[in-house]
């Protein structure tokens, strides 16, 4: 279980225990942090959009065309926004920080 920091929208920071091969929205939700994850993790609806802050080269999947188009369409994007759906939890994702983007 790799220690991510993540912000809620109030902007209180919370260190979250997510368990390997989880999303990180299935994360996030267990933690209460606001994250509907209305779809599923089925990228179709966007509310576990996320703000990635120091993402290492390589540290996460690459954003695909769908979770692009997705992010896309969606308020408040900028270019460090992801859909928590779509990031694994891996021994990798140690130290990362993640703030939970506005409804």
């Amino acid at each position: 279980m790799p220690p991510i920091l993540a912000k809620d929208r109030d902007g209180t920071a919370h260190t979250l225990a997510a368990a390997d091969g989880d999303s990180l929205m299935v994360a996030l939700r267990n933690a209460g942090l606001s994250v509907e994850g209305t779809c599923g993790g089925n990228m179709s609806c966007g509310t576990c959009h996320i703000y990635v802050q120091n993402a290492a080269p390589g540290q996460l999947p690459p954003v695909s065309a769908d979770e692009a188009a997705l992010l896309a369409d969606l308020p408040d994007v900028t270019a460090d926004s992801r859909l928590s759906c779509q990031i694994p939890v891996t021994p990798t994702l140690a130290g990362l920080s993640i703030v939970v983007a506005p409804d």
